[in-house]
């Protein structure tokens, strides 16, 4: 009882967030990109793009142009993702089509950030609940597993295509401004996606690595890794001079634990050396528990 509990609560907040995102993209579109013939990367500027050379309804040609798309994901990726993404889909050209949202400026740089930041948020909410809005990214995923790319590769090469035919269309300008609105809207994905909490690495190398250990262990309630490194000097040899090993302390920790951690070590050793780097994925261990997302 208590798993099907969870597993509903699960599906329960996937279906809120992806609803809100459908909105706040819409949001995006109808307030500020469509009034002001602007684009955006993937499909949805692909979408936009022939709406305003041809005056076929957008909603229409979101959904259309995603259609193939999502098949590809139900072959190739997962059955419910495509179906949620589907959903989505259907959602967004369905809000499109029937709500009415009031147009906020006509102001090109306001137009630009702005209408970025809702699709963005928009779209980052959609795969915080297991689907997308742009079916760009499953072709590119798809397309990895091919050829020798990385995702993010193969979206700026489809998006750089979509803002060469926009400039050939629509005129140099409009097409720059729209790539502020995909940079914009890029951004914000990262963000909601990955949030605030988005995990780093920290290294820390100390003379006091056994009171640094026990200081981040009490004080932050992180694991930790240890290293073992030898400290070289220019014009010697560590094992000749008989320099001790040193140990390297490794942890994972939240953008918003930095401080903290620097903090607790600077306490320690204030001539501790640490360094930071950002870290795309983790799983398990003593983390922070994620919040829900595909």
């Amino acid at each position: 009882m208590k798993e099907n509990g969870s597993s509903a609560l699960y599906h329960l907040k996937g279906t809120l967030l992806i609803i809100v995102g459908i909105f706040s993209a819409s949001f995006g579109l109808k307030g500020f990109l469509l009034p002001n013939h602007f684009i955006d990367g993937g499909v949805t500027g692909i979408s936009l793009l022939v709406n305003y050379t041809t005056s076929l309804p957008l909603p229409v040609l979101i959904f259309a142009i995603n259609v193939p798309f999502i098949i590809l994901a139900f072959t190739q990726i997962s059955r419910i993702f495509a179906l949620k993404t589907l959903l989505a889909i259907a959602g967004l050209s369905f809000v499109l089509a029937f709500v009415e949202f009031p147009i906020i400026t006509d102001d090109k740089l306001l137009t630009a950030v702005f209408g970025g930041l809702f699709l963005g948020a928009g779209v980052g909410l959609s795969v915080r609940g297991g689907s997308v809005l742009d079916g760009t990214e499953i072709l590119a995923l798809w397309m990895t597993s091919k050829v020798e790319a990385s995702i993010g590769d193969m979206v700026l090469a489809f998006n750089v295509l979509i803002f060469v035919t926009a400039a050939f269309f629509l005129g140099i300008e409009p097409a720059l401004y729209s790539i502020l609105t995909y940079l914009a809207a890029s951004k914000t994905i990262d963000y909601v996606v990955e949030g605030i909490e988005e995990y780093t690495g920290v290294s820390i190398i100390s003379e006091k690595s056994n009171k640094v250990k026990l200081a981040l262990m009490t004080r932050l309630g992180r694991g930790i890794t240890i290293y073992k490194g030898k400290r070289s000097m220019i014009g010697k040899k560590a094992d000749i001079d008989g320099v001790a090993d040193l140990e390297i302390i490794f942890t994972i920790v939240t953008k918003l634990e930095i401080s903290r951690v620097k903090k607790i070590v600077n306490d320690v050793d204030e001539n501790a050396f640490i360094y930071c780097f950002p870290i795309s994925q983790a799983k398990g261990g003593v983390l922070k528990k994620r919040p829900l997302h595909h």
